[in-house]
């Protein structure tokens, strides 16, 4: 079954895709960058003041790995694993939804907990133009803009649950 040149096929279209061999360190970098990109939208390490502009009541903390978008009634967290420089991935991005108070890493005060809501477990894929997007393990494939519209969209729903919820007695 060779081919016109005397070659054996090695595999067909519908096999992996991807590369053969672990990412290159340009791959690693840009997901790197790409990360960076997506906490600095979600949690700016210095947070810009405008005059007159509403405060919403979420805390935005920053993590080397990662953030910690904390509303009144529930967060949302932001962490990157990076695969070992010799792995055949380049890592996995997390999202997940609490209700409740997330305790940041390495804090004194300890909330009493927070219940999982939503998972979302992503991996660096590239884009349709370019550049790099998240694909979620189910298939649907995000650029960092749109994900950093979807980790909103998660915060707001604990934002609106705090402003509905009825005054103690």
């Amino acid at each position: 079954m060779e081919d016109e040149h005397g070659m054996i096929p090695m595999g067909g279209p519908d096999e992996v895709e991807g590369p053969d061999g672990p990412p290159t360190v340009k791959m690693r970098n840009a997901a790197q960058q790409e990360v960076n990109r997506l906490l600095d939208i979600l949690a700016p390490e210095r947070a810009a003041h405008r005059m007159g502009a509403k405060t919403i009541n979420v805390e935005r903390h920053r993590t080397p790995r990662g953030c910690i978008l904390q509303a009144p009634a529930g967060a949302v967290t932001v962490s990157w694993f990076p695969d070992s420089a010799q792995g055949a991935e380049l890592g996995e991005l997390q999202v997940v939804a609490w209700k409740g108070t997330v305790s940041r890493p390495g804090s004194s005060q300890r909330a009493s907990g927070a219940t999982l809501v939503e998972e979302l477990v992503l991996r660096p894929v590239e884009g349709r133009f370019g550049g790099l997007a998240w694909r979620v393990n189910e298939g649907a494939t995000y650029s960092t803009d749109v994900l950093a519209a979807r980790c909103n969209t998660l915060l707001e729903q604990w934002i609106k649950a705090d402003e509905t919820e009825p005054e103690p007695e």
